[in-house]
């Protein structure tokens, strides 16, 4: 285990020999990297399900596909920390898996959006589903997706740490960049959701086996894939990164510790600020989740009264369709949110006396939010209840209250994008891991509690009636403790200093 510990101390001193942080606009360079990466999520969020329905994948099938967010997650991120953490390319130890990782999205997003092209070349008859071929062809691409975005994502990350030099000020602005970006990637990618027409730009993505909704999907993850390119371009050819070299142990060979030996070492010399860290995230993500995959459906299903049953009539179906409509709505007015919020986390953080009271303080807020969502729900049920049904769906106040939710929502969740991987990159230093790794074993924290939810939010939800209002009210709950856990026990990392420097990680 010394062994382990030794070569993390070399990786950290490698990012410490950078005296000062890299200018701001090189950071800004690399965080613009999120806006493309968040782009396609977006884009997911708005198109993917009547993609979904024009394939025809099973309700069960449907739920294995979406565990593979949280699957690669917890595969994926650790390993390729722990390996951008020893990269001795000439290119640099993060920029190869940067690389990597936007290439695969490109070849993800080909097979996502042509997926009802090749299943139909294959053989898929369009008159009877589901479309076998289709299906595997887009879980395939879906999977890649996830993949992909894991392998980009946290050694984008790790950039930003390194770039930061170890200074706790520039790490923080560094993953509030990040934040503020992939908010941009958000109103992007819903804003293009939005426009039915846009196929029209590129009128050859209509087909016989492509509709107009097949067809918008394609265009969109078109101009996705060329944002993500030309951002990575820019900022890969303008941010330089030296090549790293593995220092030699006491033996006068370079220490090389297998994988598994360095996870487990760095959960075994994990300190009791990254404990803490990786128990509030957790807390925090199981709040968040439910609302996060089950957002539109709320919209549509309580809040509109509709219904997506294969047996709902056609006013439920429409009322169903007019609902998630407007959590699109939502979801773009939380992206903007979420955008000026990020901008202002690192003064915020200041007036409110370090990161660790705002992250507290707004986690008091998601509570709050998820909790509100029952007093939504109850309103629209009675103004069904008083109207015999209300075809026309909620009226203007309660739609309007849904509609803040979503809105204020964007406050808590700019701090749960940026504050925790900050946190993450300060705390490393005592850590026993690399800035990688470290930010990989950060991710278990959150793909864990999705894996939760993605299982057991539906069964949950079952057993006390049905509908999404169980599990939200679970989230508030677990988002209140965290809030309290926050501020009680989680460290405080230094306001200014560098964090790598001794004695620098001030705990109070």
């Amino acid at each position: 285990m010394e062994k382990a510990t030794n070569g993390a101390a070399a990786l950290e001193t490698q990012t410490a020999e950078l005296a000062e942080p890299s200018p701001f606009r090189k950071i800004i360079s690399v965080a613009s990297i999120a806006a493309g990466v968040q782009f396609g999520w977006a884009l997911q969020l708005s198109l993917l399900t009547p993609y979904v329905q024009l394939l025809g994948i099973p309700h069960k099938w449907a739920s294995l596909i979406w565990l593979c967010g949280p699957v690669s997650g917890m595969l994926v991120q650790p390993v390729v920390g722990y390996h951008s953490d020893r990269c001795t390319s000439r290119f640099g130890r993060r920029r190869p898996f940067i690389v990597a990782g936007a290439g695969l999205v490109a070849v993800a997003v080909f097979l996502i959006g042509y997926a009802a092209d090749i299943g139909h070349s294959m053989g898929d008859k369009l008159d009877k589903p589901p479309r076998t071929r289709a299906i595997a062809i887009f879980a395939l691409g879906f999977w890649i997706l996830d993949v992909a975005n894991n392998t980009l994502q946290g050694p984008c990350r790790a950039f930003l740490a390194d770039l930061s030099a170890g200074n706790a000020k520039k790490t923080r602005t560094a993953n509030a960049l990040f934040s503020f970006f992939m908010a941009v990637g958000n109103v992007l990618g819903y804003a293009a959701g939005s426009y039915k027409s846009l196929y029209k730009v590129v009128p050859f993505t209509l087909t016989e086996s492509c509709n107009t909704y097949c067809a918008n999907l394609k265009t969109c993850f078109f101009l996705s894939i060329t944002l993500l390119l030309l951002v990575t371009f820019v900022s890969l050819c303008y941010v330089d990164e030296k090549q790293w070299t593995p220092e030699p142990t006491a033996d006068g060979k370079a220490s090389n510790v297998p994988f598994f030996g360095e996870i487990f070492g760095a959960f075994k010399e994990l300190k009791r600020p990254m404990w803490m860290l990786l128990i509030v995230t957790a807390l925090n993500w199981i709040a968040w989740f439910p609302f996060l995959l089950f957002d539109t459906d709320w919209m549509g299903r309580e809040v509109y009264g509709g219904s997506s049953d294969a047996t709902a009539s056609k006013s439920a179906a429409k009322l169903y369709g007019d609902g998630v409509r407007a959590g699109a709505v939502g979801l773009m007015l939380n992206a903007i949110v979420l955008g000026f919020m990020s901008l202002g986390v690192e003064w915020i953080g200041r007036k409110m006396g370090g990161a660790k009271r705002l992250w507290g303080a707004v986690n008091f807020i998601l509570a709050i939010c998820l909790a509100m969502t029952v007093l939504v729900t109850k309103q629209a049920e009675n103004h069904r209840r008083d109207h015999g049904g209300a075809k026309t769906g909620p009226p203007g106040s309660v739609t309007a209250g849904a509609l803040t939710l979503f809105a204020v929502l964007g406050i808590p969740q700019a701090i749960t994008f940026s504050i925790p991987f900050a946190l993450a990159s300060i705390f490393s230093t005592n850590s026993g891991a690399g800035q990688g790794l470290s930010l990989g074993v950060l991710n278990l924290a959150i793909v864990v509690p999705q894996m939760v939810v993605s299982v057991g939010g539906g069964p949950f939800d079952e057993l006390f009636g049905g509908g999404n209002i169980p599990a939200f009210v679970l989230g508030a709950i677990a988002a209140a403790v965290s809030g309290v856990l926050a501020l009680t026990v989680l460290p405080s990392p230094p306001p200014d200093a560098p964090a790598f420097k001794a004695g620098a990680m001030g705990f109070h």
